[in-house]
């Protein structure tokens, strides 16, 4: 197979620190080159650096050869990012298929084409639909669709199946194969090694920005094993109630009124204890947490903290309630300023929400940030600078300088690679023995929320299936 893309010795270098040092790769016509390595290793960097992305300020040396301008598409690890909120998906995918020209029906035959490739399900409802209305899985496959229409001769696709609930998972990996096999190129970038198994002809390794094993994904990879998780709590009757929903009916708007995506449910935590939230994607587990934390106000019924009804709305809430119920995005990038280093936005929650003076602030986000294994000095950094597993510890950090009685984590470890996703259920499993924390723990990762849960509630299509107690460990 011919190459599509070449990146030789790519070295970058932001503010005295190598991120990428010597880096090599080849990109061939329909096979699937895959990055692989811990958080911070120079995979998204090296990746980006295929688009003709760099953090600001970077020293780059090295040689990249790609096919020419627009050639190379990118689908992120959270595809929301790159997609307009304010268009629906089909007048999006129809506009890039008319700049090749053609009539009304060859338009349409070639978003209908695209999105066949994208193994996108229902695609009439899909397009009818704004982003924010779709499922993650849905927006993902819209996005590789549109890098179809832009007529990719590469795409490079980070993190594609983060998040994602098995089927999902499933479809968006069959979507990725369907694009191998139509000659394109694919850089595949992730920490999910049965998804690096099945689609790479060949895996990178990389560690501390250094390229240190390469060859079939069988070969460089070790054995999957289960994560080495906290050891589980005996299960207990909660005797309080810490926080709860009570006949939460949310709604998302439309052009034509509203969409109802949460009907009835009802569900309470208590202090100390985690409750697992999972199911498909698409079926209201995110919303569920963002009205817990006023990010969603489009409801009915109510939201209680110790028994007392919370505003819905963020803006609404005083100070002790903000502080009191912290939410930690699945996408981290999107919850930081890209303009100022990390520490200062970590720092400033203990300003704002708890009072504390500057300097004191700024020692307690050094020493929380070091907790979750990240140093200072990268701290001191943009978030562009940071890898997403890094940012989304940053982001963990900073909801935890609020001292918060309750946090809604969403899909916080479906990012991390397994040493990183153990420590950080490791530090929640502590911070509840000890704090008395209540997590919401929203999650497609089935050995994390066994570990770390008292309860699993299931949603199917906005409704609450079930609520089942984690037995007890057998002794």
């Amino acid at each position: 197979m011919k190459p599509v893309a070449e990146v030789d010795g790519l070295r970058v270098e932001v503010a005295g620190s190598v991120l990428v040092d010597g880096v090599s790769l080849t990109a061939r016509a329909g096979r699937t080159t895959a990055l692989v390595g811990p958080s911070g290793s120079g995979k998204t960097t090296t990746g980006r650096a295929l688009l003709g992305e760099f953090p600001p300020g970077a020293r780059i040396d090295g040689r990249i050869s790609i096919p020419g301008p627009g050639s190379v598409g990118y689908v992120p690890q959270h595809p929301a990012a790159v997609l307009n909120p304010a268009r629906r998906a089909g007048a999006l995918l129809r506009d890039i298929a008319a700049q090749r020209g053609g009539t009304r029906g060859e338009i349409r035959d070639r978003v209908e084409h695209a999105l066949r490739l994208a193994q996108l399900p229902d695609p009439e409802m899909v397009l009818r639909r704004y982003p924010h209305q779709l499922s993650g899985g849905q927006q993902q496959r819209v996005v590789i669709a549109q890098a179809l229409l832009l007529g990719a001769k590469l795409i490079v696709a980070d993190e594609p199946t983060t998040g994602q609930d098995p089927a999902t998972k499933r479809g968006v990996v069959e979507a990725l194969a369907d694009v191998a096999e139509q000659g394109i190129a694919l850089v595949l970038l992730s920490h999910d090694w049965d998804v690096v198994r099945q689609l790479a002809d060949e895996a990178v390794v990389l560690r501390d920005g250094r390229v240190v094993d390469r060859g079939p994904a069988d070969t460089v990879l070790p054995a999957s094993k289960r994560p080495v998780l906290p050891k589980p709590r005996a299960a207990t009757r909660p005797v309080a109630t810490r926080i709860a929903v009570q006949g939460l009916t949310a709604r998302h708007p439309t052009a034509h009124g509203t969409v109802p995506v949460l009907h009835g449910v009802t569900l309470s935590v208590a202090p100390g204890e985690c409750l697992a939230v999972t199911g498909r994607s698409g079926s209201g587990k995110t919303t569920l947490g963002r009205c817990l934390a006023g990010l969603h106000s489009a409801y009915d019924g109510a939201v209680l903290l110790d028994g007392t009804p919370l505003p819905r709305s963020l803006r609404a809430r005083a100070r002790t309630e903000l502080a009191a119920v912290q939410y930690v995005f699945q996408d981290p990038k999107a919850a930081f300023d890209e303009h100022r280093p990390v520490l200062d936005q970590v720092a400033r929650t203990a300003v704002r929400l708890r009072g504390a003076d500057r300097d004191t602030a700024r020692r307690t986000a050094v020493r929380t940030l070091e907790d979750l294994g990240l140093a200072e000095e990268l701290t001191l950094r943009r978030p562009g600078a940071l890898s997403g597993g890094e940012l989304q510890r940053a982001a963990l950090a900073r909801a935890l300088l609020a001292e918060p009685d309750v946090l809604v984590c969403d899909e916080i470890t479906s990012g991390l690679d397994a040493a990183t996703r153990d420590a950080i259920l490791t530090r929640l499993a502590a911070l509840r023995e000890r704090d008395g924390l209540s997590l919401v723990f929203i999650t497609h990762d089935g050995a994390a929320g066994e570990a770390l849960a008292d309860r699993t509630a299931v949603l199917d299509a906005g409704r609450l299936v079930t609520c089942r107690q984690r037995s007890a460990p057998e002794r």
